[in-house]
């Protein structure tokens, strides 16, 4: 017996429609494909190359802003609401995020790649060694993460405050209103679905030519793509049977394995390679990095134009935007009840600072070993193909062979969990933001991510990734703008209705737990409601009351109507001229634990609440267990309140427009 598809059609089908052009392009083409993803990519490189320069500028820029400023307070969920977290537990999450594929492939490789042919200082000299670690720190450093901080704070601020789905289009809502679930908003999740899938199918292809290098190295299996396509084909097989079979846990403790294995060699290289050494190095890589940051953020090289920003800067930062989503997902589904302030600077600094030590402990012992026991071999051999470049640099260390099985494993698994993981992620986005869908649909996405990176490789390698990721970036970069503008205008109208409630300290508030006998609280204490039960307590007790309420206020002059909302919540709302409308809603709320990260894939558990939520997003609570005349009660005082804050005309005002129009939608 299957079960039903749950999908957004639009939204599914139209971003099946535009992979499918791609994947038909490269697999019935393959010559003329690689051809037009070059062109493709020069076009938009030409002519749009510096709005990805400027874009990511914008999005540090305000990511900092609102950390160190008045929003920072604001937080990613209800005014009430607690970290899902501990502070240790989220920080060593948030430290995972930061590990993948990328930083194997790239950990000795781009290093030398720039020490060999940097982008303006002499090849192979003391300034060329300084601009290396530079630009490598520049292009794995807080850029990528405040790429990363965007998606992921709108998700969490206005899927958490605001009770929209956790979708791309909900963070547009202050912007778009009700129109996010029309055509606009369709296209917004199909550009976010796409980026996604040629991101993963990057960071896949990628790894995939690292172990067919490893392999080569360890087995003396050839390279080319008679391995590398049979090995994406196990490799995405694997991550299928860890959907089917749900072998989820089995799949996280490996995971979770593969990155302490990746600390610990590390440190192996840390302790056989020059350690005293790259301890100055890294606090000098540190200083580089702070004193040339602003003017690499908008260096373009206008002046002295030069593949090399097309090759790597671009390249880096449509590769981050077209991963956002991805990443973006996993940080917000983890970060509920944080405040922004808290938010940006554990994204932004912590797998950043990370990223740096792990940069400067290869990059720097792979120039140390390059200039000395290698006398240039080591650059020379990734000079013509970056993929070998780990396995020849662990060459020159002890137990080569252990340290290249041990890394060829290590992409092997992230490659896997970047599959099973990614697919969940896009699974998401496809079904409107639903978590609950079927294997069926996991599947599918697996297949799909797995045939992209084929083709393209089939199309190109590696540059015919690039070009798709670059392509595909284009669009999601409006997008991310967009969501950044939306932020904004929410913080600032969220923030405004605080600051005149803080004028107003005699305005009651609201005690769910008014009413019940101590018995009663005790019970509800020592138990913890089903969705079933939760559900029960909405229809039977909730609605009622709700009803009673909206008949009184229509009766007096005030329409009011009370609609079922998606996802079994009910919500009161009474329309206003002017200013924000009244809503009292009830959702079924269930709050779970990681699901999108790249390391952690274990299914989440639930606990459940009757949740309320109001038009300003905040000052939620769980009120299952009232009686009907407390939930009235708990309506007329939130009512009060209502009248008291919208005669304040700070509350009223948000670019002019009146705030009614940053309501949660009907959806």
């Amino acid at each position: 017996m299957f079960k039903r598809f749950i999908i957004n059609p639009p939204v599914f089908f139209g971003a099946v429609a535009v992979i499918g052009i791609f994947l038909a392009l490269g697999i019935v083409f393959p010559d003329r494909a690689g051809e037009v993803f070059g062109a493709v990519q020069a076009t938009i490189l030409n002519s749009f190359g510096w709005l990805y320069l400027l874009a990511v500028g914008i999005f540090l820029v305000t990511v900092l802003l609102l950390c160190l400023g008045r929003y920072g307070r604001l937080k990613l969920g209800p005014d009430e609401s607690t970290p899902d977290f501990k502070f240790v537990s989220w920080i060593a999450m948030l430290f995972a995020a930061g590990m993948g594929i990328g930083l194997m492939f790239y950990a000795v490789g781009e290093p030398m790649t720039h020490f060999m042919a940097p982008p303006t200082a002499e090849p192979r000299s003391i300034a060329a060694m300084r601009e290396a670690m530079a630009v490598t720190f520049f292009h794995w450093g807080i850029h990528a993460w405040a790429i990363y901080a965007v998606v992921g704070l709108s998700l969490a601020y206005f899927g958490y405050r605001y009770n929209l789905p956790l979708t791309i289009r909900s963070g547009l809502y202050p912007l778009l209103k009700e129109r996010i679930n029309g055509p606009i908003g369709h296209a917004v999740d199909i550009f976010a679905i796409v980026g996604t899938i040629f991101g993963i199918a990057t960071s896949l292809g990628i790894g995939v030519s690292q172990i067919n290098a490893g392999l080569n190295y360890l087995l003396g299996i050839p390279i080319g793509l008679e391995v590398q396509l049979p090995l994406i084909a196990v490799i995405i097989a694997l991550a299928t049977i860890s959907v089917v079979t749900g072998l989820d846990k089995g799949v996280r403790i490996l995971s979770e394995t593969n990155l302490i294995v990746a600390i610990l060699l590390m440190i192996f290289v840390l302790l056989v390679g020059p350690t005293a050494q790259l301890f100055r190095d890294f606090v000098q890589n540190l200083g580089l990095y702070l004193d040339s940051l602003v003017l690499r953020t908008f260096n373009i090289y206008a002046y002295q134009p030069t593949p090399w920003i097309d090759a790597w800067t671009l390249f880096y930062w449509a590769w981050w935007i077209s991963w956002s989503p991805f990443v973006g997902m996993f940080i917000a589904r983890i970060s509920r009840g944080r405040t922004v302030r808290e938010f940006v600077t554990a994204v932004l600094f912590i797998p950043a600072g990370f990223t740096f030590f792990w940069m400067t402990v290869f990059g720097n012992t792979a120039i140390f070993v390059d200039t000395g026991a290698a006398a240039g071999a080591l650059g020379a051999a990734i000079a013509d193909d970056v993929s070998v470049g780990l396995f020849n640099f662990f060459q020159y260390l002890p137990f080569s062979g252990l340290t290249s099985t041990l890394a060829v494993l290590l992409v092997g698994i992230f490659f896997i969990t970047s599959a099973d993981s990614g697919s969940l992620v896009v699974d998401s986005i496809a079904a409107g933001g639903e978590t609950q869908t079927t294997t069926g649909q996991r599947i599918f996405w697996c297949v799909i991510e797995g045939l992209v990176a084929a083709s393209l490789l089939l199309a190109g390698g590696l540059g015919a990734l690039q070009s798709a990721t670059v392509a595909s970036a284009l669009p999601f970069t409006f997008v991310m703008l967009a969501l950044v503008w939306s932020l904004v205008i929410g913080m600032r109208a969220d923030l405004a209705q605080q600051q005149a409630h803080a004028g107003r300290q005699h305005v009651p508030t609201a005690n769910p737990a008014t009413g019940l006998t101590w018995q009663r609280r005790l019970a509800l204490i020592l138990h913890a409601p089903t969705a079933s039960e939760v559900g029960a307590f909405i229809a039977t007790q909730v609605h009622p009351a709700l009803d009673q309420v909206a008949r009184e206020l229509s009766s007096r002059g005030r329409a009011t109507h009370v609609l079922e909302e998606d996802g079994g919540a009910l919500a009161l709302r009474s329309p206003a001229e002017g200013v924000r409308d009244f809503v009292y809603g009830v959702s079924p709320s269930a709050q779970p634990v990681a699901t999108f990260s790249p390391l952690v894939t274990d299914k989440p558990d639930y606990r459940y609440e009757a949740r309320t939520y109001f038009s300003s997003g905040g000052r939620g609570y769980d009120i299952m267990g009232l009686s009907r005349d407390q939930i009235i009660t708990d309506v007329l005082v939130q009512f009060e309140r209502y009248l008291l804050l919208v005669q304040s005309p700070a509350t009223q005002l948000v670019h002019g427009a009146p705030e009614h129009e940053l309501d949660p939608p009907s959806q």
